[in-house]
């Protein structure tokens, strides 16, 4: 005689999708408190700095998804975090929303040019945080791929002195490596895959920012400024990236 021997059917866990990490460096503790608290109802994983040597450390130490980063900081200031980020961290490509009390354009333009991809002036609304949260989230740090709307190829470009590796996130300018933010390599490899052609701003606004809601034209020209300090022998008589006054921009002809 046999016994039998009862099964019990065991709860399978549900696979649980990581929260989205989000970094925010703010020196004003009511504030920096105030925001986690409102990402967190959004369901999204805060870490707190409270000055930029600490934001620095925690961002090469690891990934997140998104800085939220203030302007100005004790110590390295929010302009210099950024800069810093974009060029020597474990999260080159990360959004970067930058906080600033200033609200005259010369700023919020220097915010732009040092890497931040959008800013928000205080005092802000927690909606609007929220809402320019979720666009800069969407976009993420996405690699130069080919798009199914656009049938962009990523393939390798030669073009004058420059080269462009997609697939190795590469530029080199003559015999020199350059660094690139993951929108300035966008821009530059969709005018560089179609020298001679102009685009208008809002066409580049369109493949360069896609989805995200809170860009503007300026933002096009933010973007070219910096990639001609980092690709041009002499960013105020560009060679490369050419101004179509009333029009918008090209790559000038091979």
């Amino acid at each position: 005689m046999t016994a039998e021997v009862e099964y019990t059917e065991q709860p399978v866990e549900a696979a649980t999708t990581p929260k989205p990490a989000v970094l925010v460096v703010e020196d004003e503790q009511n504030i920096r408190e105030l925001v986690c608290l409102h990402l967190g109802l959004e369901n999204y994983d805060c870490v707190q700095a409270g000055d930029g040597e600490q934001a620095l450390k925690l961002a090469r130490s690891r990934s997140f998804d998104l800085v939220i980063l203030d302007v100005m900081l004790p110590g390295l200031d929010g302009v210099t975090v950024c800069r810093a980020i974009r060029r020597d961290s474990a999260n080159p490509d990360v959004p970067v929303l930058m906080l600033t009390a200033r609200r005259e354009e010369s700023d919020k333009v220097v915010g732009l040019e040092s890497g931040a991809d959008d800013y928000l002036t205080k005092p802000f609304g927690v909606r609007e945080l929220v809402a320019r949260v979720r666009a800069l989230l969407r976009r993420g740090p996405k690699p130069l791929v080919a798009s199914a709307a656009s049938k962009e190829v990523a393939k390798a470009i030669a073009y004058k002195h420059i080269e462009m590796d997609p697939a190795r996130r590469r530029v080199r300018v003559g015999i020199t490596d350059v660094d690139l933010t993951s929108n300035e390599f966008h821009l530059l490899y969709v005018l560089l895959s179609s020298p001679g052609i102009v685009f208008s701003r809002e066409a580049l606004l369109s493949r360069v920012w896609k989805d995200q809601t809170f860009v503007t034209v300026r933002s096009v020209d933010t973007l070219i400024k910096r990639l001609r300090k980092k690709i041009e022998s002499n960013p105020a008589e560009p060679e490369v990236i050419l101004t179509v006054w009333g029009a918008g921009y090209k790559a000038a002809d091979v």
